[in-house]
This record gives C-alpha cells, sequence and structure tokens, in this order.
C-alpha cells in the first residue's frame, strides 16, 4: 500500500511539473499561432524612439505601432505583452531567432526583406515628407527646397533623393538622429526635415513641438507598413491580417492614429487606411 501512494504521488508530482513546463512555455516564449486565445505572453518588437509611432519613456509605451500591436494581440486572444526594442538594423535577427514574435516598428514591406521574414499587413502606407516650422509659407514640396537647408539623418537616403530628384540647390545638413534634426529645425538652423511622413507628424504632435512645427506638401514615395514575422508563418498572417480589418471597421485604427501622431496630421486617404495583403 505504501508503494503504491508513493508511486500516485511520483506521477502526481510529474503531472503538476509537466503542467507547470506547459505554463511556462506558454507565458514565456508566447508562441504566435500556437495558443492564441490561450491567455498567454507574446514578445513583441517596436521603436522606443519614434514618438507617435514607437516611444519609451520609464515604463510606458505609447505611439500607433504600439497601438495597432496591443489591438492585434489582443485579437490573438494574448493576455500580456512584453515590448522588445527593435533597431532597424536588428529586426530579422530578432525574428528569426525567436527573440520577438512580431513586429510593429515602422517596417516597410520590401521584396529583399521577404527573402528573410514574413510579413502580414501593411497596415500604414508612409511617404516621404517634408517638415518645417509652422509659420513657414514658401516650402511647400520638395522642389520649392533650391537655397535651403535641408536636415536628415546621416546614412540616410531621403536627404539625397531630394538633392537628385528634386532640387540640386539645397544645401544638406545631418546628424546622427531625427531628433537632433528636429531640435535644429525649431531654433531656426535649418529650414526642413525629411523622412517618412508619419515620422515627422509624430515629432511635430510632441509636447514641446505642438503648434510649432507642420508637415508640409504630398508625400512623394511610398512606403508599407508591415508587421514582420517569422518566415512561412501563413496562419499567423492571417490571423493578424483578419485583426488589422477588424481595428479598420470598428474606427480603433482612426482613433489610435489621432491621438498619438495628433490630429493636425492627415494621411495620404487614397493609401490608408490600406487593405492587407493576401498571406503567401
Amino acid at each position: 500500500m505504501k508503494i503504491m501512494k508513493a508511486v500516485v504521488a511520483v506521477l502526481a508530482s510529474l503531472g503538476l511539473a509537466a503542467a507547470f513546463a506547459g505554463c511556462v512555455n506558454d507565458t514565456q516564449t508566447g508562441t504566435p499561432g500556437g495558443n492564441p486565445g490561450g491567455g498567454g505572453k507574446v514578445v513583441i518588437g517596436i521603436k522606443f524612439d519614434q514618438p507617435g509611432l514607437g516611444l519609451k519613456v520609464g515604463e510606458e509605451y505609447t505611439g500607433f505601432d504600439v497601438e495597432v500591436a496591443k489591438y492585434v494581440a489582443k485579437e490573438l486572444g494574448y493576455s500580456d505583452i512584453e515590448f522588445k526594442q527593435s533597431p532597424s538594423a536588428q529586426r530579422e535577427t530578432l525574428l528569426q531567432s525567436g527573440q520577438v514574435q512580431m513586429i510593429f516598428a515602422t517596417y516597410s514591406i520590401t521584396d529583399d526583406r521577404k527573402k528573410k521574414i514574413s510579413f502580414a499587413g501593411p497596415y500604414f502606407i508612409a511617404g516621404q515628407g517634408l517638415l518645417v516650422r509652422a509659420d513657414n509659407t514658401d516650402i511647400t514640396g520638395p522642389e520649392t527646397l533650391n537655397g535651403k537647408k535641408l536636415c536628415s539623418v546621416t546614412g540616410s537616403t531621403p536627404a539625397e533623393k531630394i538633392k537628385k530628384d528634386y532640387a540640386t540647390q539645397v544645401q544638406l545638413a545631418e546628424f546622427d538622429t531625427y531628433s537632433k534634426c528636429v531640435e535644429a529645425l525649431n531654433a531656426g538652423q535649418v529650414d526642413a526635415v525629411t523622412t517618412d511622413d508619419v515620422i515627422l507628424a509624430g515629432f511635430a504632435a510632441q509636447e514641446q513641438y505642438k503648434g510649432k512645427l507642420k508637415v508640409v506638401g504630398k508625400p512623394f514615395t511610398e512606403e508599407q507598413y508591415g508587421v514582420g514575422i517569422k518566415q512561412g508563418d501563413t496562419e499567423l498572417c492571417t490571423k493578424i491580417n483578419t485583426a488589422l480589418e477588424k481595428m479598420v471597421a470598428d474606427g480603433a485604427w482612426k482613433k489610435a492614429l489621432t491621438d498619438t501622431v495628433g490630429d493636425s496630421f492627415t494621411p495620404d486617404e487614397t493609401k490608408n487606411p490600406p487593405k492587407p495583403a493576401a498571406c503567401s
């Protein structure tokens, strides 16, 4: 009898250990597609330094990318989100290694990236734009920048594109971050800043710049922001796309954009909100 009780106790403890291991796996790895609806934890990559899109201040995360990520995670059934910083150069590696399950980080869908990872979405279509001071009236587009001082980030291509294609006499200034470009613009040291319009709008919506800066002109490139996922996970892609379509339909997409990027910014309404592409 004592032996039987001991066996039962061992089996019970093993069963509890297995159940516990399963719980740990669900909540710590948050494997997408495997446990949507299971109330587990998911790790999502975002930017930590883009106002209006993905910004970390203390323990708080704000921005349009963050709001879209929260909505999608909830629709997939996750009850807990861990946000992980995902710099542009590390995004594919973070997905391939399983450190994150999804990335919402102004992540433009390109053919080169599709060779390494897959995308759901897009959930927003941005385009290169210009940020100027609110009292500026003579800069209305890239072709009006001759003789002006234009700022962008070192190593990026937007400013060079403007000089090559639109205004050969523009003067280029470079800093290592866009926040420094925006500070220089506000101080009158440069006349305009260029990158994706929604990123610029995020800076303009910051409290210290409200009413002082504005995005001008129409977008003159196209950047489709997608949700990065592990390559070939069509099941997860389909579920994300369904969630994105619901977000648009119930008005949460528009509210999230207004609340984070600012009501002074109007995206290209011929392209936004976009319809997600078919998963493959």
